[in-house]
C-alpha cells in the first residue's frame, strides 16, 4: 500500500487525494463532451463539477460517520479528519441533492442531466477506488486464501481494526486466522508513524476496491457506447446506470464487513432501492421528448 506517494518539502502527495483529483478531471472531461453534444450551456460544467466535488467528499464522510458512530463518539476530531472512512453512497446522495437544487434554480431537466452524468459517475468511481486500494483505507474485504489477496499493513486502516467486527460475528474464524495470537505481536511502524502487528502482516484480504474498479470500467464502457441509444426518454440511461451500480454494490458488500440492519448493510439497502428506482426509469413509457433538442 502507498498512502503517501511522495513528499516535496512540506508538501505531501497522498495517493487517495491524487486519484480523487484524476477521477474528477476525467469525469469533467467526459461530462463536458456530453454537454457539448446535447447542446447545453457549457458554463454549467464547472459549477456542477464543483458541487459534485464538495458534496461528494462531505457526504461520503458524513455517511461513514453514521456507519461507525462508536468510533466518532470515541474520537470525533480524528474520525472527521481521517483519510480513511469514506462512503460512496453518502457522497452520491449529497452531491445529487446539491446538483438537483442547482438545476431547479436554472430551470434545467434533472433527468436529462442525469443521463449525461450517469456513465461518467462509473468511471470516476472506478478511479476513486484505485485510490482506496493504494491508501488501504478500510474499503477492502474479508480475509481470503485466494492468490490475489492483498496485504494492507501499510494502509491507513489496519486489518486488525477493520476486521474486528468480522471476527466478533464469526468467532470460529479467529482460530483459522490466528487473530488473537498474531495481533499481540508487534511487527513495525509504517511510513505514517502507525504501528502494525503480525496479524496485519500475515493476513491477505479481498482487494474489493480492485473488483469495483474492474466492474466500473466495464460498466462505463458499456453505458458510454449506449448513451445515444438510451437517451430517449429522459432518465432511461440514468436508470440503467443505477441498476448496475446497485447490483455491483449489493454483491461486493457480501465480501466486506459493515454494520447490518435486518441482515443487510446500509449500502445494500440503498442498493436495493436504487435497483427498484432504476428499473422504473428504464422501463417507463416514453414521453416523446428528445434530449437532443434541449438548449440552455
Amino acid at each position: 500500500m502507498y498512502p503517501v506517494l511522495f513528499k516535496v518539502g512540506p508538501l505531501v502527495i497522498y495517493s487517495f487525494g491524487l486519484m480523487m483529483a484524476i477521477a474528477f478531471l476525467t469525469a469533467n472531461y467526459f461530462f463536458a463532451k456530453e454537454v457539448k453534444r446535447r447542446k447545453w450551456d457549457e458554463a454549467h460544467v464547472t459549477k456542477i463539477t464543483m458541487i459534485a466535488l464538495i458534496g461528494g467528499v462531505a457526504g461520503s464522510k458524513l455517511f461513514s460517520i453514521f456507519e461507525d458512530w462508536s468510533a466518532f463518539i470515541q474520537n470525533p476530531v480524528k474520525t472527521v479528519f481521517s483519510a480513511s472512512g469514506l462512503t460512496f453512497y453518502g457522497g452520491f446522495i449529497v452531491a445529487g441533492l446539491g446538483i438537483l437544487i442547482y438545476l431547479r434554480r436554472k430551470k434545467l431537466s434533472f433527468l436529462a442531466f442525469a443521463d449525461m452524468i450517469a456513465p461518467v459517475v462509473f468511471i470516476a468511481y472506478g478511479i476513486g477506488r484505485i485510490g482506496c486500494q493504494l491508501a488501504g483505507d478500510g474499503d477492502y474485504g474479508t480475509p481470503t486464501k485466494l492468490p490475489w489477496g492483498s496485504y494492507y499493513y501499510h494502509g491507513t486502516a489496519k486489518p486488525t481494526y477493520v476486521l474486528s467486527d468480522y471476527f466478533d460475528r464469526y468467532p470460529e474464524e479467529k482460530t483459522v486466522w490466528k487473530y488473537d495470537s498474531l495481533r499481540a505481536i508487534p511487527a513495525g511502524v509504517d511510513g505514517m508513524g502507525q504501528r502494525y502487528n503480525q496479524f496485519d502482516v500475515e493476513t491477505p484480504c479481498h482487494p474489493t476496491p480492485v473488483y469495483e474498479t474492474i466492474t466500473a470500467v466495464i460498466c462505463f464502457l458499456f453505458l458510454w457506447s449506449k448513451r445515444i441509444k438510451y437517451e430517449n426518454p429522459f432518465g432511461r440511461l440514468f436508470g440503467l446506470t443505477i441498476i448496475f451500480m446497485g447490483i455491483e454494490r449489493l454483491l461486493v458488500e457480501f465480501l466486506r464487513i459493515n454494520p447490518l440492519y435486518a441482515s443487510l448493510s446500509m449500502a445494500q439497502w440503498i442498493s436495493i432501492m436504487l435497483i427498484i428506482g432504476g428499473l422504473y426509469l428504464f422501463f417507463r413509457k416514453k414521453d416523446g421528448a428528445s434530449t437532443t433538442t434541449i438548449h440552455n
